[in-house]
């Protein structure tokens, strides 16, 4: 794969990753504006969704490369987690409450 597909490629994954946090930490006030009586019209949700995406900008290549990786070994890690508590049910080895 080229560096430019990777960079594409990490971009978007960043992108999404951002766009899904930003979603959940301010929902209440998403919900806020998306009921406003001034939030109408077709281009309303674009434009507040690209909005948002260009809070990705502040985030230098390398913030981004650092947050993806995080993210990465987080989920590793849960699914090791996980994969060991279906190891200790299989084996007997969990204990009963």
């Amino acid at each position: 794969m080229s560096p430019r597909k990777d960079n594409a490629t990490a971009s978007a994954d960043f992108t999404s990753y951002y766009l899904q946090r930003a979603t959940t930490e301010f929902s209440e006030d998403l919900d806020k504006i998306r009921g406003a009586d001034d939030f109408k019209g077709r281009d309303a949700l674009p434009m507040l969704v690209q909005s948002l995406q260009q809070g990705t900008s502040m985030f230098s290549a390398a913030d981004r490369k650092r947050i993806l990786d995080a993210r990465e070994r987080e989920s590793r890690s849960e699914a090791a987690g996980d994969d060991n508590d279906d190891k200790s049910k299989r084996d007997g080895s969990e204990e009963s409450s």
